[in-house]
């Protein structure tokens, strides 16, 4: 099942190219604002699920070219990114010590939504390709034996990044809380419709140009091992993410009016549009290009624009 928010935030499932609206469904579950609403859904979801796959079959629906889209997770109370969680298609002689940061929840943002590009000085944007997962009960000091029990589904994530802050503090807080620096959607699938989480192509294109393509397999400390390590830290609860990490070497700089979609195998596509009011600029090529064309240091300079260094 394909869970989404359209419009003016009404519960929906995804079936083909139309959404059908599940508002009657839910019309019971307590809730303050949006978030409310998925939450009760994913905790109660053993006994909804046949009420809202019953609705969804025979809802007229809308075509979702005609709908607006919106984050399906709003405001989770946790957001958790592992960090150098893949092994570079096999280049890393071992996996990386095992590490995360958080985001804060008014980084979300949703499908068709624009990524705003800060005025700070940075030497480069970016966006990291990610599949995440999403927690479908309380989670603490979890075993990895245990932990796919835990998972609800999974969306397509986009890791935002401002590298090389200034000064060089509280990094990761500087770099990865921005505002829009959290794309998500533009659905939760549930776990049921993903046979292996761990065997997915996930594919990030750049104003129609592949520059991230790797697969899941390469993924470091698998989910069951993240998820037992993460809730040996703190608990997490239903509706909050876990991004599972990238490949690094297809990144590549976000620039103004950069058209980016996401495809992780299995979760539809996340689209998202760039904007930067100081039309900053770099090379257009991936840190692996960067890399082979043996220029210094891990990703190309900023050409153009405010902050752009002194010739």
């Amino acid at each position: 099942m394909k869970l989404a928010f359209f419009d003016d935030f009404k519960l929906g499932v995804v079936a083909g190219d139309k959404v059908v609206d599940l508002t009657d469904v839910v019309k019971d579950i307590p809730r303050l604002g949006p978030q409310d609403v998925m939450r009760g859904v994913i905790e109660r979801f053993d006994a909804l699920k046949d009420r809202l796959a019953d609705a969804a079959a025979k809802g007229h629906g809308k075509p979702v070219s005609q709908v607006r889209l919106r984050p399906p997770l709003l405001k989770p109370e946790n957001i958790i990114c592992m960090a150098v969680n893949y092994m570079e298609d096999g280049t890393l002689p071992e996996p990386a010590p095992m590490n995360a940061f958080m985001k804060s929840p008014s980084a979300i943002i949703g499908d068709g939504d624009t990524m705003i590009l800060p005025d700070m000085a940075a030497t480069i944007f970016e966006g990291e390709a990610e599949l995440a997962v999403v927690i479908g009960k309380r989670a603490s000091h979890v075993k990895a034996a245990d932990a796919m029990s835990y998972v609800f589904g999974y969306t397509n994530f986009i890791d935002g990044s401002a590298r090389g802050v200034v000064p060089p503090t509280k990094v990761f807080y500087q770099m990865k809380s921005r505002d829009t620096f959290a794309p998500i959607g533009p659905y939760i699938v549930t776990a049921d419709e993903i046979k292996d989480p761990h065997k997915l192509q996930i594919r990030l294109t750049n104003n129609g140009v592949v520059m991230q393509n790797f697969n899941s397999d390469d993924m470091a400390h698998k989910i069951p091992r993240c998820i037992e390590w993460i809730t040996s830290i703190h608990t997490l609860h239903p509706g909050d993410i876990l991004a599972t990490g990238a490949n690094h070497r297809g990144l590549n700089p976000f620039m103004d009016g950069d058209n980016i979609e996401l495809t992780c195998e299995g979760c539809g596509t996340l689209h998202i549009a760039v904007r930067d009011d100081l039309k900053r600029t770099w090379a257009r090529i991936t840190r692996l290009q960067h890399k082979h064309s043996g220029a210094e240091g891990a990703h190309t300079k900023q050409t153009g624009g405010k902050y752009a260094p002194s010739k």
